[in-house]
């Protein structure tokens, strides 16, 4: 029996008198955390769950490994910390919060730790929100106007999507990949070459 069973069960025996919020509090709780595939440098520990599951939403793994296991959450780390400026990095910093917050908002716990299909939904809402907007000659839509911060969501998937094709996995498994100089074979049958070298 896990924590979780015995609370349930001593809940029930004393007839559910402890209360409600009390409950749920201590139920949160008992939810383990997923486990991060690299240790941050900069990132908190939720900041860096809330990019792992960003990042398998937006490049799932399919027959191809995806953005989690071509190690995108700590190239993304990796950017923040050596690459951003101390203004970027406390803008990104607000644009994670706020992320979770409405995640917190609609579904009740950070974006990290919803169902798949939650975090999927939000990923969508913030896609339609910003066509609508593109749409929208009015509305001062920021590639137009080139001016102001990139919405959170554009940015986290421009990052997620340049630390995948610059991946291993996803330069050579997705993208057409021709390696350059080629490889070396110092002796070729005449047969596979069709015709002898020009000298």
């Amino acid at each position: 029996m896990n924590r979780r069973e015995a609370i349930q069960r001593t809940a029930m025996v004393l007839g559910y008198a402890v209360a409600g919020p009390a409950m749920v509090g201590v139920l949160n709780g008992c939810k383990a955390k997923p486990e991060l595939p690299f240790k941050p440098a900069f990132l908190t520990a939720d900041q860096a769950q809330l990019v792992v599951a960003l990042s398998d939403v937006i490049m799932p793994k399919t027959d191809t490994p995806g953005a989690v296991e071509a190690g995108v959450p700590q190239f993304i780390d990796d950017m923040f910390q050596t690459v951003y400026t101390q203004a970027d990095k406390d803008r990104i910093a607000k644009g994670m919060a706020a992320f979770d917050e409405e995640s917190k908002s609609a579904y009740g716990d950070l974006f990290a730790s919803v169902k798949k299909e939650e975090q999927i939904a939000l990923v969508k809402k913030h896609h339609e929100a910003l066509a609508g907007k593109a749409g929208d000659s009015s509305a001062g839509w920021w590639r137009a106007s080139g001016g102001g911060d990139k919405p959170f969501i554009v940015e986290m998937k421009e990052l997620i999507l340049l630390g995948f094709f610059t991946s291993q996995p996803g330069a050579t498994q997705v993208l057409q990949y021709n390696q350059a100089p080629g490889p070396y074979q110092g002796c070729v049958p005449l047969t596979q070459v069709g015709k002898t070298w020009a000298t």
